[in-house]
């Protein structure tokens, strides 16, 4: 009987034990902060530990809204403003979820939304860079379709969808269901049409032919993985450089990636390689086969020659945003992908001026996917099974690309 006493009095124990435990603390948020920037703004929020957070624009007012799941916010100093914020304020959500709500004083848009985890002494830090933008800009994003968030597996309830679920202890409501935007990929398959591009060994196989084959097994890959993507053609037809980059721009794409093939009078020659813009060409070899494709603008009766001015233009302005350094950091994961399945040339990461890649505001890579002017890799690139190993690598890269932490919070 003792012992049975004994038992029961330890699990009575235990229970009251469990029942005493506090539930897992929520994040806290110690401190916010609001700086300018040369094109706008950036808040930081100190915090103790992560956090899921979902960052959007709202209208009528202008608003950019940050939400944040299970957060405790003590006393945090709102009463700040700049060149884009003009009043911030904090709501309660659902449970234990917040919303900070920035009014903005013009038009802006959500740059970036990351987390920084603890370092120098530092907590984690949640950022966020607001840009100064037109009316149209503005507009073109706002929404919860835009949002930008960490949490992959957020989907809204139906109390959310239904608007009842915020307030700020008025009668001002607001409501957002957040989807996780589909990424946009614009495949360029290079020539097409009276501009056949490389021709292979025996004078049979066309460039234009192998990209138009190579765009549209991506293309599928990709599809397959839930990416949104097109094609800057689909069949044997010519467009100009410029053409192709105002396609990219119109679908709105969050990446673009021209399909070609070289050629060299070294018949030995092989090797894939991958390029990004610069104004200052990797080498020789990449400043001639930049001219070499420039120059099938000309074909068409555009003659980029005459635009030395305006190119350069573009150019420095790529060096002065993030486009470029977006382009290198694909290009990055490109090489490592490709280098597991196929053959690369040395220095496979190149840089020079071509002309398909000079769009300001849309990171674009070149692919050169081997030599026609080698017999082994014609007859690769002539066969679907080669074709489909380098459209796999090439998606394993995006996969990767957009999985980036400064990439995916974009």
């Amino acid at each position: 009987m003792k012992l049975f006493r004994c038992l029961a009095l330890i699990i009575l124990a235990i229970l009251f034990c469990a029942t005493s435990l506090p539930a897992t603390a929520s994040t806290l948020i110690k401190d916010m902060r609001l700086g300018n920037q040369a094109d706008g703004a950036r808040v930081v929020l100190d915090m103790n530990k992560s956090v899921n957070y979902r960052v959007f624009l709202l209208n009528d007012p202008k608003r950019a809204v940050i939400d944040l799941d299970d957060t405790d916010i003590n006393s945090l100093q709102t009463k700040f403003k700049n060149q884009v914020v003009s009043k911030t304020r904090i709501g309660k959500m659902s449970g234990n979820d917040k919303r900070i709500v920035m009014e903005l004083s013009r038009a802006a848009t959500v740059k970036k939304a990351f987390l920084i985890p603890p370092q120098s002494g530092q907590g984690w830090r949640l950022v966020i860079d607001l840009v100064m933008s037109t009316e149209s800009q503005f507009k073109n994003k706002i929404g919860n379709s835009y949002a930008l968030t960490n949490n992959k597996n957020f989907a809204p309830t139906e109390e959310e969808k239904s608007g009842g679920w915020f307030s700020f202890g008025s009668s001002e409501e607001e409501s957002v269901t957040k989807t996780n935007r589909k990424r946009i990929v614009v495949l360029d398959p290079g020539h097409g049409g009276k501009d056949p591009g490389a021709i292979g060994v025996y004078g049979k196989t066309y460039e234009k032919n192998v990209t138009l084959a190579m765009g549209k097994e991506l293309k599928q890959v990709l599809q397959n993985k839930g990416y949104i993507v097109y094609l800057t053609r689909d069949r044997d037809i010519f467009i100009p450089l410029r053409q192709r980059i105002k396609i990219a721009q119109n679908y709105k794409a969050d990446l673009f990636m021209s399909l070609h093939a070289d050629s060299a009078q070294n018949r030995n020659a092989t090797g894939l390689s991958v390029y990004t813009l610069s104004d200052t060409a990797s080498d020789k070899e990449a400043a001639a086969l930049a001219e070499r494709e420039n120059k099938a603008d000309i074909i068409g009766g555009i003659d980029l020659g005459g635009n030395t001015k305006e190119v350069n233009d573009i150019l420095i302005s790529l060096s002065q945003t993030d486009t470029r350094n977006k382009s290198s950091k694909y290009a990055t994961y490109l090489v490592q992908e490709m280098a597991r399945s196929v053959k690369l040339v040395k220095n496979t990461h190149r840089f020079a001026g071509f002309a398909v890649l000079k769009a300001p505001d849309v990171p674009a890579v070149l692919l050169e996917m081997g030599y026609l002017s080698n017999r082994t890799e014609e007859a690769n690139l002539k066969t679907q099974s080669y074709r489909r190993k380098l459209a796999e690598a090439a998606a394993r890269a995006i996969d990767k690309y957009f999985q980036d932490p400064e990439i995916a919070s974009n």
